[in-house]
């Protein structure tokens, strides 16, 4: 028996994940669809807010602000309409999770550990070589 379920024999496997996702397409309310001038006006509007959402977390990328997390919002603003940003963002939702998956793996941990602390090791050193080597000077002059 599942410990979520109360009824023996039922079992839930990572196939049923698939199943719950919602079907894609539209999510404009029915009065909506049902005019295609309305409906394609609609889409457009989606489009175009989903755009300004996407450009500004481009624009957040080198700039201070949570650029990645903006973007994948104007995504998710244009999969409320367009399939193709739907199969975008669940090819994004599943590679996260795989990602996840490998980096909670005992195995993967121990060797970003080793490889972090081999990486503070040799910055370490620099740093300890460049001030054996000039002292505590910074590498610019500045004339007061």
């Amino acid at each position: 028996m599942n410990t979520g379920s109360d009824e023996s024999g039922e079992v839930a496997t990572a196939g049923d994940e698939a199943n719950n996702e919602r079907a894609l397409g539209s999510r404009a309310p029915q009065f909506i669809k049902a005019r295609r001038a309305l409906h394609v006006s609609w889409q457009v509007g989606v489009f175009v807010v989903g755009l300004a959402v996407v450009a500004a977390g481009v624009i957040m990328l080198p700039l201070p602000g949570p650029g990645w997390l903006v973007i994948f919002g104007g995504m998710a603003i244009w999969a409320t309409e367009f399939v193709w940003a739907q199969l975008v963002l669940r090819w994004t939702k599943r590679k996260v999770t795989e990602a996840t998956q490998r980096a909670l793996d005992p195995r993967v941990r121990r060797r970003n550990i080793i490889l972090t602390s081999i990486g503070l090791v040799i910055v370490a050193v620099l740093v300890g070589v460049y001030l054996w080597k000039f002292g505590f000077v910074m590498p610019w002059s500045i004339s007061e």
